[in-house]
């Protein structure tokens, strides 16, 4: 795993301003329904800061049970990766809603998760790091958090 795909929770002070601009414009979008520009407009950032920064910072509250995450991973074309991959969702006690697989190019798959984050359920951050740790799996981002 690279330096850069790890998860922090950090306070709100320690954050440079054009993420906690990228939150609040996420909040804005999510709650009024407006248009990415007019919502950047609003806090005074670019459209194109917004779109660098807009998957990397969530508040703290969407880790809360009741959430569905969705992530897609590419990974090895070897035998038992994803056996690996689904006992480490079970592992945490997450409910797993959707699987899908693509046909192995090159020797590397595409497979795209949503996951149900329930009461019972550990850390969910903790699970997508484990996840992003596991033997043959090269990649991992979160698409959507709901």
């Amino acid at each position: 795993m690279t330096e850069d795909s790890k998860y922090y929770v950090v306070k709100q002070k320690a954050l440079p301003e054009v993420l906690l601009k990228v939150a609040q414009v996420n909040k804005i979008i999510e709650t009024k329904r407006v248009s990415v520009a007019e919502a950047t407009e609003s806090v005074g950032i670019s459209r194109s800061s917004y779109y660098k920064y807009k998957d990397d910072i969530f508040p703290f509250r969407d880790n809360v049970k009741g959430k569905t995450i969705t992530f897609v991973l590419s990974m090895d074309d070897e035998p038992g990766i994803l056996s690996v991959v689904l006992k480490k969702i079970a592992e945490f006690k997450a409910n797993l809603l959707t699987i899908h697989q693509t046909i192995p190019v090159n020797g590397v798959a595409s497979l795209t998760l949503s996951v149900d984050i329930l009461p019972s359920t550990g850390d969910s951050a903790k699970m997508i790091e484990e996840i992003e740790q596991l033997s043959g799996v090269r990649y991992l981002k979160i698409l959507s958090r709901e």
